[in-house]
């Protein structure tokens, strides 16, 4: 095993060694006649976000923040794959998803800077008003006098 397929890198700064993932095998559900009831293809990858050394406290509690979803009360992050009859290649799935959403939760989002519609917008926003209220104004019985 060479040193690269010892870590899952998500980003730059950041690179999660292999042997703080957790791998349980199950059999799949659904159709597949006697190899789903005999092979262990589903895979789900377990990594304990509260636990994890290669996590500053800054990643953790975004990661905590973003993904709550993936995440069970006692902070561990479970990703499942079942897509193939292969379990490797449910594996590989899982750490694909897990470097995705792991890395698009890492991910700082960039602050948003509200703006000021033109005084020419305004204009034209209120000129589109007047227009509608006189074809409206136009659609009403006319009034006896």
């Amino acid at each position: 095993m060479d040193d690269e397929s010892k870590w899952v890198r998500i980003n730059e700064e950041l690179a999660v060694p292999v042997s703080e993932l957790d791998f349980r095998f199950s059999r799949s559900s659904g159709p597949g006649g006697q190899h789903v009831q005999r092979s262990d293809t589903r895979v789900e990858l377990l990594f304990d976000v509260a636990r994890s050394p290669s996590l500053s406290e800054e990643q953790r509690g975004r990661i905590r923040h973003r993904l709550a979803g993936y995440i069970d009360g006692d902070g561990v992050l479970r990703i499942v794959s079942s897509a193939t009859r292969s379990q490797l290649s449910n594996r590989e799935d899982a750490v694909q998803r897990f470097q995705a959403l792991l890395a698009g939760a890492l991910r700082v989002r960039r602050r948003r800077i509200p703006t000021r519609p033109t005084a020419a917008a305004r204009e034209e926003r209120l000129a589109d008003k007047r227009t509608r209220s006189r074809v409206k104004q136009m659609r009403r019985r006319p009034v006896d006098e």
